[in-house]
């Protein structure tokens, strides 16, 4: 009988094992950190435009994607998505969600929600903080010129684009609102993301003055000099976009 139970529950633990790692597999869809497989297409991102110009009260743009638009949302995302926003599971599971753009957000942006997850979050050692900022800071600078080079492409052909509905022929108002819907889209684009780089500049020196009071460490210098050079990029960027069409746009937090 003793040996029976013990059949019984090698079989059902076997049965477990298969059926969590199969779950496992379905909600990961990749490597660890990847969006889920069913979740990635060309076109992915398309909802930045929308989000953008919607949460200015204006509307999106039917126009299909161009390849150097869609280049352009798919470098914009992680530059907008906070750091250390996913909790650890999620990231291991690849989750991906869409945004809300800074004019929709009623909340004051908190500049020290970066800094007090980085202090909160498990870590091996004070060292292994000051390593996950730099990194943190060393991709934003990465991201930086791949983005603000496809941002040039994108409005130097959405200023030619504007410059050529004057002259082309029995021109709808609908495409004419769908174009200049597309160059709104691409401005709001580029402004989402120059506001999210100066919020995160803000977050980075919070985190590390709260880390140098709490664990001083050499490598603090690295993270200062970095933060630095992530701010001077931003202060001058290689493009700047205009408020679509007259409207302001007001920054939050």
């Amino acid at each position: 009988m003793p040996d029976t139970i013990r059949q019984i529950r090698s079989v059902l633990s076997a049965v477990l094992l298969t059926l969590l790692g199969a779950a496992l597999g379905a909600c990961s869809g990749g490597d660890f950190g990847r969006t889920r497989a069913d979740m990635r297409s060309d076109d992915m991102h398309r909802w930045l435009g929308a989000e953008a110009t919607g949460s200015v009260g204006l509307g999106p743009s039917q126009f299909q994607l161009t390849d150097e638009e869609r280049q352009l949302r798919d470098l914009a995302y992680p530059m907008i998505e906070p750091p250390l926003s996913r909790p650890a599971w999620k990231s291991v599971f690849g989750d991906y969600k869409a945004l809300p753009s800074p004019w929709r957000q009623k909340i004051v942006f908190d500049r020290t929600m970066y800094g007090r997850t980085l202090i909160d979050e498990p870590h091996r050692s004070h060292s292994s903080r000051y390593a996950q900022l730099i990194e943190d800071v060393r991709n934003d600078i990465t991201r930086f010129e791949p983005f603000f080079a496809s941002a040039i492409r994108v409005i130097d052909l959405d200023r030619k684009r504007n410059a050529s509905m004057a002259r082309v022929s029995a021109l709808s108002p609908r495409e004419r609102d769908d174009a200049v819907a597309r160059m709104q889209e691409n401005s709001l684009i580029v402004q989402w993301v120059q506001q999210c780089l100066e919020q995160r500049i803000s977050s980075y020196r919070w985190a590390l003055e709260r880390l140098v009071i709490q664990a001083p460490d050499g490598m603090a210098a690295d993270a200062d000099r970095l933060i630095g050079e992530l701010a001077a990029q931003t202060a001058n960027p290689p493009v700047q976009a205009q408020p679509p069409y007259g409207r302001a746009v007001i920054s939050k937090g």
